[in-house]
């Protein structure tokens, strides 16, 4: 069996599990939400093994052109969520996580198809701790940004005083508010970890530390956001509905990070420009 088969097979696992969930909220339905979080693991555990023989052909985590990091983000997304689920036993999470995990495999899988391999350059251990640092701490970020999301239609919802069914499926405030703080914290940690293990890379391949390259630039920039957010928090107090909002627009930084400086022609971070590295 083929990567891309594993993969359309976890988008169908996906699906049905979105659906479980959906079925969950509306219907109030547990015994949809145990099924969704099963079928939801099950298309986790395809997916892994579709991004392992991906990563055994190319010889290197499966992020080197578009279509195959927004496949591995979905997987770290998803590995992410089940171990949020399985903390907090909150299926109501799924709702938005399910969904986001299935889109982003299925734009991977309509964009072209990477490289076979990726050559000696990219045979790095160092680059392999970066890539899974950096695409971790996205995860985590992402997890911040849907408990953020949560936070503010509860809230809103309590304000409204519409306090129906819908309303007692979701986690309270505060479990979303706790969600969002961890998720934030080891997000900030991994974040951390990737500059560090990049800028040793870019010692041993370039000999210079920091080149500021516009993808070095930005991830400095979200650095310092979630920084000052997670002070806040610490110091000032900074929770709820601040937080959630921080939180969201952190998240949109990480998005142009991602999606935006990568296809920055000048940069090498790039992915016109890790081809180019890659060929040479």
């Amino acid at each position: 069996m083929t990567a891309a088969f594993l993969s359309w097979v976890s988008a169908l696992l996906y699906g049905a599990a979105t659906a479980g969930y959906l079925v969950f909220l509306i219907r109030q339905n547990p015994k949809a939400a145990r099924a969704a979080v099963y079928v939801f693991g099950a298309g986790f555990a395809v997916h892994l093994a579709a991004v392992g023989l991906r990563t055994a052909v190319l010889g290197q985590l499966p992020v080197l052109n578009l279509g195959d990091s927004f496949g591995f983000f979905s997987l770290v997304l998803a590995g992410g969520y089940l171990l949020v689920s399985w903390r907090y036993r909150q299926p109501a999470v799924g709702v938005l996580a399910s969904p986001l995990t299935l889109g982003l495999l299925i734009v991977s899988l309509l964009l072209p198809v990477g490289p076979r391999t990726a050559g000696p350059l990219y045979m790095s251990l160092w680059l392999t701790l970066h890539l899974a640092a950096v695409f971790g701490g996205y995860g985590c970020f992402g997890l911040a940004f849907l408990s953020g999301c949560l936070y503010l239609v509860q809230e809103n919802r309590i304000k409204a005083k519409r306090l129906g069914p819908i309303t007692r499926r979701l986690p309270s405030l505060s479990v979303l508010d706790e969600m969002n703080h961890r998720c934030l914290v080891i997000g900030f940690f991994l974040l951390t970890l990737g500059i560090i293990t990049g800028a040793a890379l870019a010692q041993t391949a370039f000999g210079a530390w920091w080149r500021w390259d516009p993808k070095e630039v930005w991830t400095l920039i979200s650095w310092l956001i979630y920084a000052a957010l997670l002070h806040q928090r610490v110091t000032v107090g900074w929770r709820g509905r601040r937080a959630a909002i921080l939180s969201i627009l952190g998240f949109a930084v990480i998005g142009f990070v991602f999606l935006g400086v990568s296809l920055w022609p000048s940069s090498y971070h790039s992915f016109e420009g890790l081809e180019r590295l890659r060929v040479q």
